[in-house]
């Protein structure tokens, strides 16, 4: 008996020791996909601790699979994207050097420019709503192009905004997952158009 073909996402995050969070870490992705359209038809979210920990279990992955099998990496890009190809970012990214495995395309890897939280500034309402009394929107970067955002006035941003808040200042242990189950998706295509590739691309292979 032929067995289903296996479709997974592999994902940056949930520590590379910590269950609680990357159970935490599938939730945040599965509400966010199920909101994009694709309740019903939903990959295995492999939630695989560090970016070289998703890198090396995608690489395994492509090495065992059938002809009928899909594997999608998505990592945090971590620094100014400037290559077409994300192969070639994370191929010429100091600390990573990957090579493309046999039988990945382009359409294998996808980044989150230049990380996950850009997605949260796409949607302003939903970090509100998450951190409630005391978040200062106006602390948040205000470019609505997210991609253009370094990583550290992100994190600097977030953390200003949510200091005053019940919740504390932002941490991504602490509300990195939850604010992600939150965000609306058609905000953040909109706004980020390496996450408008991925969720095409994810309504056309799962």
């Amino acid at each position: 008996m032929v067995g289903r073909p296996a479709r997974r996402l592999f994902v940056e995050g949930g520590g590379d020791d910590n269950e609680a969070l990357k159970t935490e870490c599938r939730r945040g992705f599965r509400k966010l996909l199920e909101k994009a359209g694709l309740e019903g038809r939903m990959p295995r979210i492999v939630a695989c601790g560090g970016r070289k920990a998703a890198y090396d279990q995608f690489c395994t992955s492509m090495n065992k699979a059938a002809a009928d099998d899909v594997a999608v990496l998505l990592v945090d890009a971590e620094d100014k994207v400037t290559e077409t190809s994300p192969w070639k970012h994370v191929e010429q990214r100091e600390g990573d050097h990957w090579k493309k495995p046999g039988g990945a395309t382009d359409d294998d890897l996808h980044l989150m420019i230049e990380c996950m939280e850009s997605w949260f500034l796409a949607d302003k309402e939903a970090l509100a709503e998450f951190f409630g009394q005391g978040f200062r929107e106006a602390s948040l970067p205000a470019n609505p192009k997210v991609e253009e955002i370094s990583k550290s006035d992100i994190y600097n941003g977030l953390r200003s905004a949510s200091k005053n808040t019940q919740k504390g200042a932002y941490g991504k242990g602490s509300h990195s997952f939850k604010v992600l189950a939150l965000v609306d998706p058609a905000k953040v295509r909109e706004a980020a158009p390496s996450a408008d590739r991925l969720f095409e691309h994810l309504d056309k292979v799962f």
